[in-house]
């Protein structure tokens, strides 16, 4: 089987720009995590979520920068640094072997509620003539493609919290296949408005503001756990066959080993523990590596009741009570939905290379813990060779990541 490397890392999150920021952060447990302002206007209690800070392309020209959304900005900032670490010029040197593969889950959501409130406020009613090219799933797969040339596919995936890591996957599966020699993946999401805030909260699965600590408000795995924070940003990869990474000289972060997906098909929020069981199964017979093999799990993790619980029951099925250290980063860095896979995809290579993991932070009490070998309090050092990470979406899309030393 045709191994595939990892050559470069690109991360922008709540908690600073870059993929060693983000590990930083997540060892000191440092969250990204602040109060929000709501809107009595619309009804909108203030609420915690991780947002991002840095600058965003400062540079770009203001007619090139109507082009894109929020969240295509935060794409190209992801790949830069991926694609600068690999070591790779400006552009492919072989446009029709290099493809791009990008998740998101509501790509331009921010264009499109900046569009209703004009057409609902402004009078004459108007909309930005570039609203459709920026709302798009597949506008900033488009836009790194034609930034780096990337000319043997396009993959844009919108699977909800799946998206990037099922993109990662695929794109993992088109090289094996010989369709490509590289391919620059991940994910990008920014959805802090008003009008998903308002959707989350409905659904009552958005974790309450902590008047005291706001940035200790999503609790994965904590007994006392009511919820996720939303997160944005964006996380990229650049994956290359062996053979292409060795022929130029490249040098592995790691091997992307394994890829596992799986449908519930049993509810449209609801896990099932069946479902992701099958999905972690399917990466390590995909990785050839056995259960026993693993050294960490980066979970899902969302830090609701039933989320958590089900996550832990499909761990222990698949590899056995606290057989496996594993934490949940999105305490620190919010929930990035469609970009969440590849941001985690990141911290886990990030806890392979280190041979560091970082822990679930504020946990306070856990009866989740009796389950599953939950990391917390301080990061703790390890010897491992592979790495899994999950990602669980609605709908009942299932997604597990391996990764392993080079």
């Amino acid at each position: 089987m045709t191994e595939v490397w990892i050559t470069g890392l690109g991360a922008v999150s709540a908690l600073g720009q870059g993929a060693d920021a983000l590990a930083d952060a997540l060892l000191a447990g440092r969250s990204g995590v602040s109060a929000q302002p709501g809107s009595e206007e619309h009804a909108l209690r203030p609420y915690a979520a991780a947002a991002v800070t840095v600058p965003l392309a400062p540079g770009m020209p203001p007619a090139q920068r109507n082009l894109y959304d929020r969240h295509g900005l935060l794409a190209l900032e992801a790949a830069a640094e991926a694609w600068a670490q690999s070591g790779l010029p400006a552009t492919a040197p072989d446009p029709d072997r290099a493809a791009v593969a990008w998740g998101t889950g509501l790509g331009g959501s921010t264009s499109m509620e900046v569009s209703y409130t004009q057409m609902f406020t402004a009078r004459p009613p108007r909309v930005h003539p570039y609203t459709v090219v920026r709302v798009m799933a597949n506008s900033a797969a488009s836009h790194l493609a034609m930034r780096h040339q990337l000319r043997a596919a396009q993959l844009a995936v919108s699977n909800a919290c799946a998206s990037s890591a099922q993109a990662i996957g695929e794109a993992l599966w088109l090289l094996r296949n010989g369709r490509a020699d590289m391919a620059l993946v991940g994910g990008s999401e920014s959805m802090l408005h008003i009008g998903s805030a308002l959707g989350w909260q409905a659904m009552g699965v958005m974790a309450p503001l902590d008047a005291e600590h706001p940035e200790q408000s999503c609790r994965p795995f904590d007994d006392a756990r009511k919820g996720l924070v939303l997160g944005e940003g964006a996380a990229a990869l650049v994956i290359e066959t062996a053979a292409h990474a060795r022929a130029r000289g490249a040098t592995p972060l790691a091997v992307l080993a394994g890829y596992g997906h799986s449908v519930d098909a049993v509810h449209l929020s609801r896990p099932d523990a069946a479902g992701q069981a099958r999905a972690m199964t399917a990466a390590l017979r995909d990785a050839g590596l056995a259960p026993a093999d693993i050294g960490y799990i980066n979970a899902h993790g969302t830090a609701t009741e039933v989320g958590d619980a089900v996550e832990a029951e499909s761990i222990g099925a698949v590899f056995g009570t606290r057989a496996v250290p594993v934490s949940a980063t999105k305490a620190l860095h919010g929930h990035l939905i469609g970009a969440g896979g590849a941001l985690e995809l990141v911290a886990t290579v990030q806890a392979l290379r280190r041979q560091t993991l970082p822990p679930s932070a504020h946990v306070r009490t856990s009866q989740l813990s009796e389950q599953v070998d939950l990391v917390t309090g301080e990061a703790r050092s390890a010897k491992i060779r592979a790495a899994m990470s999950n990602s669980f979406a609605f709908g009942g899309s299932n997604v597990a990541l391996i990764t392993t030393l080079a």
